[in-house]
C-alpha cells in the first residue's frame, strides 16, 4: 500500500515535472480518487442481491459501500423511486492505492487474454474509466460463495488538465495500457 505512494513521491512526480515542464510542484497531476461502481437492476425483484453485491465489494475494497437509490420511477423497466438499483465506494488516501495497487498487479492479469486496458478511454478531462465483466479476478472473492458473476464500473479521478497528463499519470503509477 504505501510502497505505490511512495513511488508516487519519489518516481512518478519528479518524471511527470520534468516531463510536461510545470513552473510548480502543485500543477503535477495526482490521483483523486477511484470509484467502484456495480449496477444491479435485477436487484429490483430480489433484495439479497445488493446484500451479496455489498459483501463483494466490501471485500475487494476494503470498505463499506454505499447503496445507490432510484432518482426516478421507469414503468418500462418496474422500477419505482427510492428503490436499490446499485452499490458504489470511493477509495481516497491510502484504501485508494492499495486497491491501485492490487488492481494493476493482482487481479487483472488474472483476466483472460489479457493483452491490457484500453488507452482510449479518457474521458477529455484527465480521468480515466475502465468497466470489468466478472468480479473474481479478485482473489478476495470465493467462487464457491457467489450468486451471480457480475461486473462493475472502476473510475480513476485525477488532478490531471489533459488525456495526455492522467495517461502519463497512470502509466508511470503502473497501469498496463494495451500497446
Amino acid at each position: 500500500m504505501a510502497r505505490l505512494k511512495e513511488v508516487y513521491a519519489q518516481d512518478v512526480a519528479p518524471a511527470l515535472f520534468k516531463k510536461f515542464e510545470y513552473k510548480s510542484v502543485m500543477q503535477i497531476p495526482r490521483l483523486e480518487k477511484i470509484v467502484v461502481n456495480v449496477g444491479a437492476g435485477e436487484a429490483r425483484d430480489n433484495s439479497k442481491i445488493i446484500d451479496a453485491i455489498v459483501h463483494d465489494i466490501s471485500a475487494v475494497t476494503g470498505q463499506k459501500p454505499t447503496i445507490c437509490k432510484a432518482r426516478k420511477s421507469v414503468a418500462n423497466f418496474k422500477l419505482r423511486e427510492g428503490m436499490n438499483i446499485g452499490v458504489k465506494v470511493t477509495l481516497r488516501g491510502s484504501r485508494m492505492y492499495e486497491f491501485l495497487d492490487r488492481l494493476f498487479n493482482i487481479a487483472l492479469p488474472r483476466v483472460r487474454d489479457f493483452r491490457g486496458i484500453n488507452p482510449n478511454s479518457f474521458d477529455g478531462r484527465g480521468n480515466y474509466n475502465m468497466g470489468l465483466k466478472e468480479q473474481l479476478i479478485f482473489p478476495e472473492i470465493d467462487y464457491d460463495k457467489i450468486d451471480k458473476i457480475r461486473g462493475m464500473d472502476i473510475c480513476f479521478v485525477t488532478t490531471a488538465q489533459t488525456d495526455e497528463e492522467a495517461r502519463e499519470l497512470l502509466t508511470l503509477m503502473g497501469a498496463p495500457f494495451a500497446k
